[in-house]
């Protein structure tokens, strides 16, 4: 054990892969999105697919605990839980397709899906027309693949919100749930098939600590009057984030 510790903190590039946690806390703590999308383009850089998932999984299953009371009170857990139940019948096709990827692949999807969304969010597309259960449950599937594949379940559950008439605190706090179920059940997947390394266990549990205090610190900066705001400096950092993750840069 104490060797394997020793190995976690020599991993190359933790200080940047603590950098990433705590700045992705910060954005998921005032925008109740970005995780995934703030630190896996930087940790990638440093650590393989399946260490990168599994440390931000961890690290993404503690770190916003101290706002889902706050979450709870102000999402809708009902909707929540059809998306969770469409995610739970795709992710293990998500989790499949991971295990084909080489790590410079994963670094090419993880920007790219990142970038993809960026786009979407600026650009103002969304769907326009009435979004009813079954369409619901249909979006949680496609957020298991994707999140399966990248570890970024978000992109359709964000879009889908961004069309709905909810209010800014609500969106922030259902984004919130879900992604917190989803780094969960993700973690049962890669536990199922064997993919948990004890390195990369303790890689995410280094770093929970500096990814709780970003939360904190984002949710304390929160104000729902600003909400355009805070959507403008997360756009900035995912989109620095996701193209410093390019393989482009060696």
């Amino acid at each position: 054990m104490p060797e394997v510790l020793a190995a976690a903190f020599a991993t190359p590039g933790l200080i940047w892969v603590v950098f990433a946690a705590a700045l992705s806390g910060c954005v998921r703590g005032f925008a109740g999105f970005g995780t995934a999308m703030v630190f896996l383009p930087i940790a990638g850089q440093h650590l393989g697919p399946v260490a990168a998932l599994v440390a931000l999984a961890i690290m993404d299953g503690f770190g916003p605990i101290p706002n889902l009371p706050r979450a709870w009170r102000d999402g809708q857990p009902h909707d929540v839980a059809r998306l969770i139940a469409g995610l739970v019948v795709t992710l293990p096709v998500g989790v499949y397709l991971l295990g084909l990827l080489d790590p410079q692949a994963f670094r090419y999807i993880v920007s790219c899906v990142a970038l993809a969304l960026l786009a979407c969010l600026v650009l103002g597309l969304r769907y326009q027309g009435q979004v009813r259960p079954p369409m619901v449950y249909g979006i949680g599937g496609v957020s298991g693949i994707l999140g399966g594949v990248s570890g970024i379940p978000g992109p359709p559950v964000i879009l889908f919100y961004m069309a709905s008439p909810l209010p800014a605190a609500a969106i922030r706090a259902n984004n919130m749930l879900f992604l917190f179920a989803f780094d969960w059940l993700f973690l049962g997947m890669l536990a199922l098939r064997g993919s948990l390394t004890l390195e990369a266990v303790l890689v995410g549990a280094l770093i929970v600590v500096p990814n709780a205090l970003g939360n904190i610190f984002g949710a304390a900066l929160f104000r729902p009057g600003h909400a355009r705001s805070y959507r403008g400096v997360a756009y900035v950092i995912i989109a620095a984030s996701a193209l410093s993750g390019l393989p482009i840069w060696g």
